[in-house]
């Protein structure tokens, strides 16, 4: 969570309002698609909340009523919380179950007493995920659980209202959950450079180039998910393989870390452009990158080294 540490100490403390008995607490994390938000999450859980959880999600491609609670429901023993049967078994997406059996504001009720029999009293963390993406009835039961009087820690996150299925509810959702007193809120925008450094220094090892982390940023613009896949990418070139690169490749790859333009390179090195184009293009086919960013992070990862046996 480099470059996320605040935001996730934030949610840590608000898990720990919940166990000393002083919850519901809300937490609200809204950014835009790859921002970080379901990783924030998941490092939350995973470093050890020492509560239940109880989370779920929507149907993206065919929302249906109550999708959040169905996915909570999925697998669990649910035949003696106390709930009607066939309200239980609405909740959970039966299908066989009546269309029409309660009315809307009735089911409302019921599916708060369902969370509620669920949690039993102990602090629980409710996480609902892409809120954006929910169904009306799902948005409603959230709104209603944040004000609930229940140990919980209700752990959202969402894209901006205009990204979701219903925009208007979405909105007087947010706005619900904003406005409740003694809730969190954290906003994820784009990673700085010296963020996107940080993450670069923690994957590698070393502290990267000033240049090439201003063209790794430039590149994914901060958004982690494509400073993520951008990681994530291997050059095409088995590992047992020595890449063997001349002095003055070494000097262009360095300043082309750096960032520098081919026109650049040329005037630092005094050679004409055609001469640079070729050697970029020579350093590409060696260190299997399939482009210029990607062979900055091939020597962020390898290093310089010698001038004629480079690891992969």
């Amino acid at each position: 969570m480099i470059g996320r540490a605040p935001a996730l100490e934030d949610l840590r403390r608000a898990g720990g309002l919940v166990r000393a008995g002083k919850g519901p607490v809300t937490a609200l994390v809204t950014g835009e698609g790859g921002t970080g938000k379901s990783t924030l999450v998941s490092a939350l859980l995973h470093g050890g909340t020492s509560m239940p959880v109880l989370a779920g999600a929507a149907r993206v491609h065919s929302p249906a009523p109550y999708d959040w609670l169905a996915a909570v429901l999925a697998g669990r023993d649910i035949r003696d919380i106390g709930v009607p049967s066939d309200a239980l078994a609405w909740f959970k997406q039966d299908p066989d179950v009546p269309r029409e059996r309660y009315a809307p504001d009735a089911l409302l009720r019921l599916a708060v007493t369902t969370v509620r029999r669920l949690v039993d009293g102990r602090p629980t963390v409710l996480v609902v995920e892409d809120l954006h993406a929910l169904d009306p009835a799902s948005l409603n039961l959230v709104a209603e659980l944040a004000f609930a009087d229940l140990p919980v820690l209700l752990l959202v996150t969402s894209q901006p209202a205009e990204a979701s299925v219903s925009p208007q509810i979405t909105a007087r959702t947010l706005a619900r959950l904003a406005g409740r007193p003694g809730t969190v809120r954290r906003h994820l925008g784009a990673l700085r450079p010296a963020e996107v450094g940080e993450v670069l220094e923690h994957v590698y090892g070393t502290a990267p180039d000033p240049g090439m982390v201003a063209s790794v940023w430039a590149r994914t613009e901060g958004n982690p998910y494509r400073l993520t896949e951008l990681l994530a990418v291997d050059p095409p070139v088995p590992t047992d393989r020595r890449c063997e690169l001349t002095a003055r490749e070494r000097e262009v790859l360095g300043l082309l870390a750096e960032g520098m333009s081919n026109k650049q390179i040329a005037g630092a090195l005094g050679i004409s452009v055609r001469t640079v184009t070729v050697h970029v293009s020579n350093l590409l086919r060696k260190t299997g990158a399939a482009s210029r960013t990607e062979a900055a992070l091939w020597a962020l990862r390898g290093g310089l080294g010698s001038t004629t046996s480079q690891p992969v």
